[in-house]
């Protein structure tokens, strides 16, 4: 099993930034696939970003159309924590924000960014950036 727990949001005017935080337990964060989804009001959840292993010790990271060279997924193994820096955010960046992992380490390109690909799930962190 796999706890995971976010942090970081809040509200933010228009071009500021955020970093969530994900603090994982259960099992170590370089072994096992991470992503970010979110779900804005009255839509469904959506992916933003993901960490996954590539081929041998390569790690690939994917992002959403949206919220591409503005938001970063990052990771720090002792802290056992994955991060998601957003940097000018927009008011339809308003969504709560969830972390993800999966049980592999690896995930094929043409999963990583469906929701079904991930086993753990947190609660989620609220991010609201007015205009």
């Amino acid at each position: 099993q796999v706890q995971l727990v976010e942090s970081g949001g809040g509200l933010v005017q228009a071009g500021g930034s955020l970093r969530l935080s994900c603090a994982a337990s259960g099992r170590t964060i370089s072994s096992i696939s991470m992503g970010w989804f979110r779900q804005a009001p009255g839509k469904e959840r959506e992916f933003v970003a993901a960490r996954t292993r590539s081929g041998g010790s390569l790690t690939s990271t994917y992002y959403s159309d949206y919220v591409k060279g503005r938001f970063t997924i990052s990771r720090d193994n002792v802290k056992n924590t994955v991060y998601l820096q957003m940097n000018n955010l927009k008011p339809e960046d308003t969504a709560i924000y969830y972390c993800a992992a999966a049980k592999e380490l690896s995930l094929p390109v043409v999963v990583v960014t469906t929701e079904g690909a991930y086993d753990y799930w947190g609660q989620g962190t609220r991010v609201t950036v007015s205009s």
